[in-house]
């Protein structure tokens, strides 16, 4: 591939990107979704989110990427504590940080 055939990819990607992204600022109220589409975008920052929390709770680090679902994982111990913490006092610093003294404490017993 060229330098020139970069180049073009590159302002292609860019192209699309900006089109993708801004459509929603320049089409403003000119475009309505459907109110069941409305509903269904308010999971997408949550689907986002356990999407990409997900695999780091629940898989070895490393190439091999199994799937560790013991009590000898630490970050699941600790999800898990950080869960039912939130499920009881509904307080999201409070979440946070009894989740990282969690796994701290456990990962440093367990090693």
């Amino acid at each position: 591939m060229s330098d020139t055939d970069v180049w073009i990819v590159i302002a292609l990607m860019f192209v699309a990107t900006l089109v993708t992204r801004s459509s929603f600022f320049m089409l403003g109220d000119a475009v309505k979704l459907p109110a069941w589409m409305r509903h269904a975008l308010r999971y997408a920052p949550a689907a986002a989110l356990a999407a990409t929390i997900a695999p780091d709770i629940l898989m070895t680090s490393g190439s091999s990427g199994n799937l560790t679902l013991t009590l000898f994982n630490p970050k699941l111990v600790a999800a898990i504590g950080a869960a039912a913490f939130f499920i009881v006092k509904r307080h999201m610093l409070g979440t946070i940080v009894v989740g990282m003294v969690l796994f701290t404490v456990l990962r440093l017993v367990m090693t």
